[in-house]
């Protein structure tokens, strides 16, 4: 199951025109239904498509128009029956769960639905994953590769899915694949031409069921490099460090990011006295100054050295490096700048999600000068090195919703020596007026959560917009 292109690059495991006979499908969201009209679209080289919608599905207009199409739609259920070629799994469907256990025992291949696009599609991906700063880098990565006259569109975990934009795909265009460690977990033949991991934190080990499975998700990004490909890889934490590791004995050409000095690597992507370098084969690029860069922290440094490094690997100018680094600005949630009152600034930083990216994002600011509003559903991660990082860098924490008592006893028993204000309250709404009712003019008030959002919220956008609207409500401006 090879496929050789035009230019004569072969694929290994692509199936591109080949027979999937029958084919299955699990879940019925957005990935679900975009592979299922996929699959219509293919004609005589599939021969049946069934579709399980979950345990939780029901009928609607979606299931109608889906039966109406010729699809077998079975609802209400996790359990398959009969056999299938092919199973392509949703990303919300754990590799440990009993639906997929079930798709494992009725189905000749289970495969998530990135690699299934790849498969058919498998010429210029670029693959970035990490715990945090996925988002960000695809994004830069895409800017930058347009900005130097590539044709190229973001996919994946980012909200595109990728088998959706297979039919509309130009000849030449580049995919930039945000990849979480749910759709990496059940990949097989993947093979990006750039992979890149930026990080590796605690998080998602409910669904993974322990640590080293998360990692090794992770790492399923490198699975098919050759030496003529480019890992792009942090090594500023010790999972990251152990693939860089594992890559270098297959004797893989490694790009090492490393935000606080030269790595001393052949090929490396470093800070060097204020200033981001990327050194590759054909020498050192000498980019833009940190200062200058509108995404700020050290966090998002990392994210523009890894965008860099893969743009200038893909034949992106510097030039063009440079002003779409310069051009580049927050995403929404991101470290969001979100408003100002009598000197008093709000950033919007719902995205944060677990403890690594609030400690990330507290290098944005003047330390002294934060408070930080975290609260939510707890994921009873470790709090100790967080609470760490906020009593040494933050005026104040206010933790709310379900984790806030736990948040505020940790941030207590870090702080207790170092002049922190600890305060809890019920909501977030409440935390913001606490916030508000601590700074002074040149504090900063930073919702950057460390927890998911679902004990008061329906996810981390609704969260983010909420805050916003109550920033604007207060400071008499309109929502940006």
């Amino acid at each position: 199951m090879d496929y050789t292109d035009s230019d004569g690059v072969t694929y290994k495991g692509a199936s591109v025109g080949m027979p999937l006979g029958n084919v299955c499908v699990l879940g019925m969201g957005k990935t679900g239904v975009a592979v299922v009209n996929y699959l219509l679209g293919l004609g005589d080289l599939v021969s049946a498509i069934t579709l399980y919608g979950g345990a939780r599905s029901a009928e609607g207009q979606v299931s109608q128009s889906l039966r109406e199409a010729g699809v077998n739609v079975v609802l209400g259920t996790e359990e398959l029956s009969g056999h299938f070629d092919l199973c392509i799994a949703s990303p919300g469907i754990s590799e440990f769960s009993d639906f997929y256990r079930s798709a494992s025992e009725h189905a000749t291949e289970v495969i998530g639905e990135p690699e299934f696009a790849w498969r058919q599609s498998p010429q210029r991906w670029v693959g970035i994953t990490g715990t945090n700063g996925k988002t960000t880098t695809t994004t830069l990565t895409n800017q930058l590769l347009q900005a130097g006259g590539l044709s190229s569109e973001y996919v994946g975990n980012i909200g595109v899915v990728p088998t959706s934009r297979l039919v509309q795909r130009p000849k030449g265009e580049w995919f930039v694949a945000e990849l979480s460690s749910f759709q990496l977990a059940t990949s097989r033949y993947l093979h990006p031409r750039v992979a890149c991991l930026l990080n590796v934190t605690p998080d998602h080990v409910e669904w993974h069921k322990t640590l080293e499975n998360y990692a090794a998700a992770k790492e399923r990004i490198f699975a098919n490099l050759d030496v003529t490909d480019l890992a792009v890889v942090s090594d500023e934490d010790q999972w990251c460090r152990d693939i860089i590791g594992r890559l270098e004995d297959r004797q893989l050409r490694v790009c090492h990011i490393n935000v606080h000095g030269d790595p001393q690597t052949p090929l490396a992507a470093f800070v060097r006295e204020g200033r981001l370098v990327v050194r590759l084969e054909d020498g050192e690029h000498d980019l833009v100054a940190v200062e200058n860069l509108p995404i700020k922290g050290e966090h998002n440094c990392e994210n523009a050295l890894a965008a860099a490094a893969i743009a200038l690997e893909l034949g992106v100018s510097p030039a063009a490096v440079c002003h779409g680094l310069l051009a580049f600005h927050a995403l929404e949630h991101r470290i969001e700048p979100c408003g100002e009152l009598n000197g008093v600034h709000f950033v919007n930083d719902s995205k944060a999600t677990n403890t690594d990216a609030v400690q990330k994002a507290l290098t944005a600011f003047v330390p002294g000068h934060i408070i930080v509003l975290l609260g939510g559903h707890d994921k009873g991660t470790d709090l100790a090195p967080l609470a760490h990082s906020v009593a040494a860098r933050c005026k104040a924490a206010v933790c709310y919703g379900e984790a806030g008592p736990r948040l505020a006893k940790a941030m207590s028993d870090a702080g207790a020596d170092m002049g922190l204000t600890v305060c809890t309250v019920p909501h977030m709404k409440q935390a913001l007026e606490k916030g508000m009712s601590l700074a002074q003019p040149g504090d900063t008030v930073l919702l950057s959560p460390a927890c998911s959002s679902f004990d008061e919220f329906k996810g981390y956008e609704e969260r983010g917009h909420i805050f916003k609207e109550l920033v604007a409500h207060r400071i008499g401006a309109e929502v940006l």
